[in-house]
């Protein structure tokens, strides 16, 4: 008896023998030199290697910031080399919310928590944040305060809660936990892992071994060349 066939979900993010260089005034520098590796729809995958094996150019690309130079990059099966400008600019406002190194980097400083998650919701096309995200964030409580006020933990956890207010089909987060004490890092670990059960696909560069032993896809680069992927 013949078994029925069923055809594999698309992935969020596949990429075929990408490869990205730039010009620098000594010559062309290969900062990714062709990787080939998919990202699901859900989970987290994590892209771990030293400083200068290729993590953030790679999360840049993805986030289509930077364009590769060859190869392929397909985002949900469509090929961003092909994409407009502005089809470009819908993508990363619409369906992508970036986390950055640096927690006031994330964050509107002059405004309140409640009005940063806010003005996230809004600049996705949404009224507001759900209500209970504080809850959620280990923050209750805090929504009327400056973004000043908040630990640097905090304002980490409240960058993701940003990212969540954006619905995104995915975070890109660059080394989010190497500026926070081991406590802080801990706790950002925990939201990572709960975006992640709420359906958000979740891709985070880094070389802390914590978060890299959260991940359930993990690709190790060196020198811009994939060493490992499992």
């Amino acid at each position: 008896m013949v078994e029925p066939m069923f055809d594999e979900p698309t992935p969020l993010y596949e990429l075929r023998d990408a490869h990205v260089r730039y010009s620098t005034p000594t010559g062309l520098v290969t900062a990714v030199g062709g990787v080939s590796f998919t990202v699901p729809t859900g989970g987290i995958t994590v892209l771990a290697g030293p400083s200068g094996s290729g993590k953030s150019t790679l999360l840049r690309v993805l986030g289509l910031i930077d364009r590769h130079t060859s190869g392929s990059v397909a985002w949900q099966g469509r090929d961003i080399g092909r994409l407009t400008h502005r089809a470009r600019r819908a993508v990363r406002r619409d369906r992508i919310a970036v986390v950055f190194q640096a927690p006031p980097d994330n964050l509107i400083g002059h405004l309140t928590v409640a009005q940063n998650l806010r003005a996230a919701a809004q600049s996705a096309g949404h009224p507001d944040a759900d209500p209970e995200v504080l809850d959620w964030l280990g923050i209750p409580g805090t929504g009327d305060w400056r973004v000043g006020a908040l630990s640097g933990g905090q304002q980490q956890r409240l960058a993701f809660g940003c990212a969540l207010a954006r619905r995104p089909a995915v975070v890109l987060a660059d080394e989010p936990t190497s500026q926070l004490d081991a406590a802080s890092a801990t706790l950002v670990l925990d939201v990572l892992r709960r975006l992640a059960d709420r359906g958000v696909a979740v891709v985070a560069a880094s070389h802390d071994p914590e978060l890299v032993a959260l991940g359930d896809q993990v690709v190790r680069l060196r020198e811009g060349m994939i060493e490992e992927a499992a």
